[in-house]
């Protein structure tokens, strides 16, 4: 029996030194729930090692099967074209197949209502709280209307209002939102951030949530985080399902083969 594929999560990579723990704490978690699983990690940029680093030690470690599951929550300029660039450029020794990112999920929406309730909100709060989802920010379109699709979602399950913002890149900015629900009405306003590890633009995040009732942190290692990892990895080994020429592809049948 072939054994499972290797799981290499690929971060982003950040010079603050809490982006690379956060990172490591989540990977840990991972393998605690697979503790049969071998799971390693590979940085973008900053970090060591590096995705090619990482790949080319599996290489000549003998490793055959690969999934690379990208640590981001929408499908941007990284997921895109970045992650896509660097596995066609690993050791041709090496099956690579690329899961997809993080989000949408339940499972993140999840992670977001533990990390408010962490702060001191209860779910008896959501009816008068109005929360804003706030996100590093993209220049990519798709990126943004993932954001705006998880923001309506969101208000369903019950809180007040649920408003997008976004650190850089486009508009509104988390305090303009926090001045949005306040206008609104609501009770109180809670700031959730959309962001993975701590840096700068999760740092920007926190400086604006200032009049907001509750900031939460960032997404890090909770359980649900680490279970959406390994969601993702099982999609990517999953057969691609057969379809009929008119269907479009389903979201799991979607991800990129990168068989060498």
């Amino acid at each position: 029996m072939r054994p499972a594929p290797v799981l290499l999560v690929i971060a982003h990579g950040s010079r603050d030194a809490r982006h690379a723990a956060t990172v490591h704490a989540l990977v840990r978690r991972v393998r605690s729930l697979r503790p049969g699983l071998r799971v390693e990690t590979g940085f973008l940029d900053f970090n060591a090692p590096s995705v090619t680093g990482a790949l080319e030690s599996l290489a000549t470690d003998g490793v055959r099967d690969v999934v690379a599951a990208p640590l981001l929550l929408t499908r941007a300029f990284h997921a895109k074209a970045d992650i896509p660039a660097v596995l066609r450029n690993a050791p041709p020794t090496l099956r690579i197949r690329q899961a997809d990112v993080l989000g949408p999920s339940p499972l993140l929406l999840q992670a977001l209502e533990r990390r408010l309730y962490e702060a001191g909100l209860t779910p008896a709060d959501k009816p008068s709280t109005g929360v804003v989802l706030a996100s590093a920010g993209s220049t990519d379109p798709e990126a943004i209307a993932v954001i705006a699709d998880i923001a309506r979602e969101w208000r369903h399950t019950g809180w007040c209002a649920v408003r997008p913002a976004f650190a850089s890149a486009t508009l509104p900015r988390t305090e303009d939102a926090v001045r949005e629900l306040r206008a609104l009405g609501c009770a109180r306003v809670a700031v959730a951030p959309y962001v993975l590890a701590p840096g700068l633009l999760p740092d920007r995040i926190a400086r604006d949530a200032a009049h907001a009732d509750v900031c939460a942190e960032v997404l890090g290692p909770a359980p649900e985080m680490a279970r959406l990892v390994l969601e993702r990895y099982a999609e990517a080994r999953a057969p691609l399902p057969a379809r009929a020429p008119s269907c479009r592809l389903s979201r799991s049948a979607a991800i990129p083969s990168l068989s060498s």
